[in-house]
């Protein structure tokens, strides 16, 4: 890859990440491209998380002179070149085959972390090379004692430093959208199944070369290997079981800092420092569980001014440009995770579709901070902030 050479043609072929999503829509199967945008229910929460952090508004100051944003960042011990970094996505192989080892790759290059599903399509193993140190791995709470050390020693070993620990699926949600757009585990190859790789005939061709997604950190725990099998096995053994004595025995077993991902209430946050905890998401899992939740930015404020001096506050859910990255830094947020604007960058381009993300991301965040009067991260909180979503005006003096 080398972006460099393709990077002035791409800024005006594809101005915004919006660019990327239209172009990856074309590229790729209804059914993966349902599975990747679908929410819950009648997805008021998914229009609710964008419409949410589209109303906050950032009062610029201007007259500061020549400014030159300096973007990096540290947490939990790693340097980073940006403040935000690739959410854990599952089941990635069906929406791009190699999609984890093409974004981590990626995502090292530009010092960025990447977090990793244990319903990936690859695995730690395969995909810790090319992202440590800036791995983080995303643990699904399997019930089994001895199946969970496993899955955490195999993440160490392949050098994941951060462990994400999802809280917000207690059951799998419904996902209507996506039972309709005829997902199956396996995937069913029927005649709209071959029609839809006729249409779309490089996901066809890297998927005859990668194979069918299947869940291969998973895999070899089920009896079968057949997707199904995994799939059942995946149901029955993992989620639905996470408690705060379970997470007490993660602080004690993995060794490196521990993230509570997916909490939108202030007990939860408490409790998670009370236990040890290095930091919280606060994510409502892009709008993908539960349709009655609170946009996660109207919750964000609330939960900074208890305990911003207490312990790493990451946000997620409904970023889809560097702007709303400014925003969520402005609140009160410490870093911010996105997901599925890295898998319209792969989907459309490849390689240079995720370098073109951050590129984006980047460029957005660096020019709006310029247009805020700011140059630094550390001075994100002097921007005076006028929301009707987040209650929070009173830096407008």
């Amino acid at each position: 890859m080398n972006y460099a050479l393709h990077k002035a043609k791409l800024f005006n072929k594809y101005p915004a990440i919006q660019d990327l999503k239209m172009k990856a829509k074309k590229r790729i199967p209804n059914v993966a491209w349902e599975y990747l945008e679908t929410g819950t229910g009648k997805e008021l929460t998914l229009d609710r998380n964008e419409r949410a952090i589209n109303d906050i508004q950032l009062v610029p100051k201007f007259c500061k002179g020549q400014l030159n944003p300096n973007i990096g960042i540290e947490l939990f011990g790693e340097s980073y070149r940006a403040p935000f970094g690739v959410a854990p996505v599952g089941l990635t192989g069906l929406m791009w085959p190699k999609a984890e080892i093409i974004i981590s790759k990626v995502a090292k290059l530009y010092g960025i972390p990447f977090s990793l599903s244990t319903v990936a399509t690859e695995t730690p193993e395969i995909v810790g090379p090319y992202v440590n140190p800036n791995g983080w791995f995303q643990l699904y709470p399997p019930k089994n004692k001895s199946l969970r050390r496993n899955l955490l020693d195999r993440a160490r070993s392949s050098g994941f430093k951060v462990l994400l620990v999802t809280a917000d699926v207690p059951a799998p949600s419904r996902r209507e959208r996506t039972k309709r757009a005829g997902l199956t585990m396996p995937p069913r190859i029927d005649p709209k199944f071959f029609i839809e790789g006729c249409k779309n005939p490089a996901w066809t061709w890297k998927t005859i070369q990668r194979g069918l997604p299947r869940l291969r950190t998973i895999e070899g725990y089920s009896e079968f290997k057949d997707m199904m099998s995994v799939g059942a096995f995946v149901q029955n053994n993992m989620g639905g079981n996470l408690s705060w004595d379970y997470c007490e025995e993660l602080r004690e077993y993995w060794d490196g800092p521990i993230v509570l991902k997916g909490v939108l209430h202030p007990d939860d946050v408490q409790r998670s420092i009370d236990i040890g905890f290095d930091g919280v998401v606060i994510s409502n899992h892009g709008a993908r569980q539960f349709d009655g939740a609170p946009s996660s930015i109207e919750v964000l404020p609330s939960i900074v001014q208890k305990f911003k001096s207490r312990t790493k506050i990451l946000f997620d859910s409904g970023v889809r440009s560097g702007l709303d990255v400014l925003k969520a830094l402005a609140i009160g947020a410490d870093f911010v995770l996105l997901g599925r604007p890295f898998i319209y960058g792969v989907c459309a381009l490849g390689e240079i579709g995720v370098a073109h993300v951050i590129e984006l991301l980047k460029d957005d965040l660096s020019n709006n901070m310029i247009q805020c009067g700011i140059e630094r991260l550390s001075e994100v909180s002097q921007i005076p902030i006028f929301s009707p979503s987040v209650h929070n005006n009173d830096r407008i003096k």
